[in-house]
């Protein structure tokens, strides 16, 4: 079987693990085999959260620089903070709402402009989807479902070896019954974005 490995990036906060876990489930129902590892920089609001998960026949969950099939981040600076993990032909997939460091919040730093990371990201990468997950989110009743949007503009893109319907399976299974509906809706924006992206 063949093997994908994809790299999600996010700040602490975000719904990472969530997104995981759903993901997890999904290629669990779909009989797709499944390896993930988490590094957790400082999880708590703000830090850093990376996941590795590789679908398909692996030894390792490992995935190294230049690996990555697809990456897909939550935040568009630790997006191209990750792009090492990517070569010519990984797809990716970035949300492009920003949550500005705490350094860029006090004077310290700049925050990179959007426009010109997305530039950086298709000089590099062999496709980009860029959304305002954000705002999906919020459309779809809270701004704590930007994982479950970004859920769905990832398996529009059809990499992964498992269905929509799989997905949305996995979600029911592994969401609190109070966001359920919200989150089904978050992942119908998000796989609309995607589809539409472009256009």
């Amino acid at each position: 079987m063949e093997t994908t490995r994809l790299i999600m990036v996010a700040v602490g906060g975000q719904g990472n693990l969530l997104a995981s876990k759903v993901l997890g489930e999904a290629a669990l129902i779909s009989g797709v085999p499944v390896r993930m590892s988490e590094i957790h920089g400082m999880a708590q609001r703000g830090g850093v959260v990376e996941s590795a998960i590789v679908f398909g026949d692996a030894t390792s969950s490992i995935i190294s620089d230049s690996e990555a099939d697809i990456l897909l981040g939550f935040e568009p600076s630790e997006t191209l903070r990750a792009l090492n993990r990517c070569s010519k032909d990984t797809k990716v997939i970035t949300n492009t709402a920003t949550l500005p460091p705490f350094t860029v919040s006090i004077g310290k730093g700049v925050y990179p402009d959007v426009e010109n990371i997305k530039k950086l990201i298709k000089a590099k990468c062999a496709s980009l989807v860029a959304i305002d997950a954000m705002k999906l989110a919020k459309e779809a009743g809270s701004p704590m479902s930007v994982n479950i949007v970004l859920l769905g503009a990832l398996v529009q893109s059809g990499s992964l070896g498992f269905t929509k319907e799989n997905v949305i399976e996995a979600i029911n299974r592994r969401t609190k019954k109070a966001f359920l509906d919200m989150n089904l809706n978050a992942f119908e924006l998000g796989y609309e974005a995607a589809q539409n992206y472009g256009n």
